[in-house]
């Protein structure tokens, strides 16, 4: 098995960790995590990293997500889905899709959310999930977080399904107990599925007992979505050695980037050798680049190797 990450399709019933562990037996390797924890009542696309992809798995944690959610009006359990015990049930008073969809809406845009008691967020070193089932409920602080979008939002009955596409670190479990607030009858989540991580889709993932078809995405396309500089043949020998990254040695600039952001160091092979911070801007880099100056434009952050 190849360096790089896979798309897996993680199915209800089963933590991120299991699956984890299943495909470190399946593919016959150690080396194996996830960028982004699924509750087990969840299910949808999980990114894995094999090898050194797992060195990758940081910046896909900073993307946007979306989710397919359905949620029941009238019932509010301790754990903001139906896995948990219900703690209180109110009347649902007649709400037509309208009224739904203006709730819905008035959440996109950014606002502040309090995690919920049972979340794999962890509190001085604890996972919440533990302290709460210990009886030691966290009320930790809001946190700000941003919904892009709310789409496809349909009401059936007292069950509402809709498609939320959301920054990191923010629960749908949470949104759907804030919209259930709000609505004045409370909600719980009864489904959630995952659909999409940045520029990754679900539709694209394998399930966990196809994994003879899994196809491994390469290191340099799994990231490609970074901005980045190509390097000539002598520049990658050197960066390889751990020696930082000077104009006179890029052979390509690939795409735009600021300073101080994090960029992809592709070598003269056209393999990902390098993830560096940059410490010039594109712009200038070229200026730099047509006076072959020696100066340093990147300072690496991790090494991946040949």
């Amino acid at each position: 098995m190849s360096d790089g990450i896979i798309l897996v399709d993680k199915p209800v019933g089963v933590t991120s960790h299991d699956v984890v562990n299943l495909l470190r037996k399946k593919l016959n390797t150690k080396k194996i995590g996830h960028a982004g924890t699924l509750d087990p009542f969840a299910s949808g696309l999980l990114i894995a990293g094999i090898k050194k992809g797992t060195r990758l798995l940081e910046y896909f944690l900073e993307m946007d997500k979306t989710y397919r959610a359905e949620l029941e009006l009238g019932r509010i359990t301790d754990t903001f889905d139906i896995t948990g015990k219900t703690v209180e049930e109110r009347e649902v008073p007649e709400i037509s899709i309208d009224d739904i969809t203006s709730v819905l809406k008035s959440f996109e845009g950014e606002y502040l959310q309090v995690p919920p008691a049972y979340s794999a967020k962890k509190h001085n070193g604890e996972r919440l999930y533990k302290l709460a089932r210990e009886g030691k409920i966290i009320n930790l602080p809001p946190k700000s977080v941003k919904v892009h979008s709310i789409e496809h939002i349909t009401l059936s009955q007292n069950k509402v399904t809709f498609t939320a596409r959301v920054s990191k670190g923010t629960y749908i479990r949470s949104l759907v107990m804030d919209i259930g607030y709000k609505l004045g009858c409370g909600a719980t989540t009864t489904n959630l599925r995952r659909v999409s991580q940045g520029r990754f889709s679900v539709d694209n993932s394998y399930s966990i007992d196809d994994v003879s078809q899994i196809s491994v995405i390469p290191m340099e396309e799994a990231v490609d979505f970074l901005p980045g500089l190509l390097l000539s043949e002598s520049e990658s020998s050197k960066v390889l050695l751990g020696n930082q990254i000077h104009a006179n040695g890029v052979a390509g600039i690939l795409g735009h980037f600021e300073k101080d952001e994090i960029i992809r160091i592709i070598g003269s092979d056209e393999r990902l050798i390098a993830v560096a911070k940059s410490e010039r801007t594109s712009s200038f880099l070229k200026t730099l680049i047509a006076k072959d100056s020696k100066e340093r434009v990147a300072k690496l952050v991790k090494v991946l190797g040949a």
